[in-house]
C-alpha cells in the first residue's frame, strides 16, 4: 500500500500540533447513515470492507493493546460474521482490515477496535478509519482523520491523480452528516500500489 510519506506529516505523529479536537471514536457512527446517503443521492455501493489504521511501537504494553483488539474482533466475528484480517504496509503502519456485507457490522468493528485503543491509552497510535465506495466510474473512499477529529472524501483516478470533482461532490452531499475536515490542505490522499487496489491493500 503506497502512502506518500506527506501523509505522516497529516496522519503520524507531527500532526498532533494541528489537531483541532480530540478524535472521538462515536464519529465513526456517522457513517451508518452516510453509507445509505451514498447508495441512494450518488449511486454508490460499499465495497464490503473498512480499515483502521495505526502507527506501532516497539512496547508490551502495546502489543498487549493490539492482542485486546484482536480478541474483540475475534468476538465480533462470531457474533456478526464480520471477518478481519492484519496487514502490515511496506512504510511501517499497521491495518486491521475488515470483511463484512453489511456496512453496519463495518462500522461497529471499526468503532469497536479504535475505542479499545483509546480504552488503552493508544489513541495517539491512532491515525485513520478508511470506507470504501464504489460505482461504475470508479472508487471513492471517505477517510476519518483521528489527528484531525474529522471526515474527507478521496476519490482515486488511477494511482497518482485524484479525481477532485467526485471529492467535491461527496463533500457537498455529506455536510451536515459527516463531521467535515474544513481545511482541504489535510485532505490527504492514501493511494492504493494499483489501480483498482484499495489503499489498505
Amino acid at each position: 500500500m503506497g502512502i506518500f510519506d506527506t501523509i505522516r506529516a497529516v496522519l503520524g505523529t507531527s500532526a498532533e500540533t494541528d489537531a483541532t479536537r480530540a478524535a472521538d471514536p462515536e464519529d465513526l457512527f456517522g457513517m451508518s447513515t452516510a453509507y445509505m446517503t451514498m447508495e441512494a443521492d450518488l449511486g454508490y455501493d460499499h465495497v464490503g470492507e473498512a480499515a483502521l489504521c495505526f502507527s506501532g511501537v516497539d512496547s508490551t504494553r502495546f502489543d498487549d493493546a493490539v492482542s485486546m483488539v484482536e480478541e474483540i474482533l475475534e468476538a465480533g466475528e462470531i457474533e456478526t460474521g464480520t471477518g478481519f484480517h492484519r496487514h502490515e504496509d511496506d512504510h511501517g503502519y499497521h491495518w486491521f482490515v475488515l470483511e463484512d456485507d453489511d456496512p453496519e457490522d463495518l462500522v461497529t468493528s471499526v468503532h469497536f477496535a479504535a475505542d479499545q485503543f483509546i480504552e488503552e491509552g493508544f489513541g495517539s497510535r491512532l491515525l485513520a478509519a478508511v470506507f470504501g465506495f464504489e460505482n461504475d466510474a470508479g472508487r471513492a473512499y471517505w477517510i476519518y482523520s483521528f489527528r484531525r477529529g474529522a471526515y474527507y472524501p478521496f476519490a482515486p483516478d488511477g494511482t497518482g491523480d485524484r479525481n477532485q470533482r467526485v471529492e467535491f461532490k461527496l463533500q457537498s452531499v455529506l455536510d451536515g452528516e459527516l463531521g467535515l475536515e474544513d481545511d482541504e490542505s489535510y485532505w490527504y490522499p492514501l493511494w492504493p500500489d494499483a489501480p483498482g487496489r484499495h489503499p489498505w491493500e
